[in-house]
């Protein structure tokens, strides 16, 4: 059961609502007030700079604070781009400078790259995170937060 006077601490179950701007007001992410997110803390949901800008708050909390990149999504890293032969996509997909798409890893899983160039022969795709390098104001809300679970050290991030 919620607590108002209860604040965050690691294995809070919270629910908030947020927004994450850049530095040119551009909104990034954002939660609808009719959608807000719920989570315990330290399980992965947020990156842990925006997991630290929550501790200590409390139901009715409201907070603005600016993250630079080394606590937030990092910075850009030369080694997450490259270049992908023009025929390893399918030929009849139009593509575009600044999309995103979803590739398979050899493992099976999901990542994300955003096409930085392209010409006849290569796609040049940025697998880097899309905020990497950028500071973001991260606004939140705090709606809700439980009692902190106990949760095998194990499974968490």
């Amino acid at each position: 059961m919620p607590d108002n006077n209860r604040t965050i601490t690691q294995l809070s179950p919270v629910t908030l609502n947020f927004s994450i701007t850049l530095e040119d007001g551009t909104v990034a992410d954002t939660t609808d007030d009719d959608d807000p997110i719920s989570f315990v803390m330290g399980d992965g949901t947020l990156i842990e700079g925006l997991e630290l800008a929550l501790l200590g708050l409390k139901a009715g909390d409201a907070q603005s604070i600016g993250i630079d990149p080394v606590e937030g999504f990092g910075f850009p890293e030369p080694g997450n781009i490259h270049d992908i032969p023009r025929d390893r996509f399918d030929l009849d997909e139009t593509l575009e400078i600044g999309q995103m798409i979803g590739f398979t890893t050899e493992d099976g899983g999901e990542i994300a790259g955003i096409i930085r160039s392209m010409n006849d022969a290569d796609v040049t795709v940025d697998f880097n995170h899309p905020l990497a390098g950028h500071r973001i104001n991260f606004w939140v809300e705090i709606l809700e937060v439980g009692e902190p679970e106990h949760i095998p050290p194990e499974t968490l991030n």
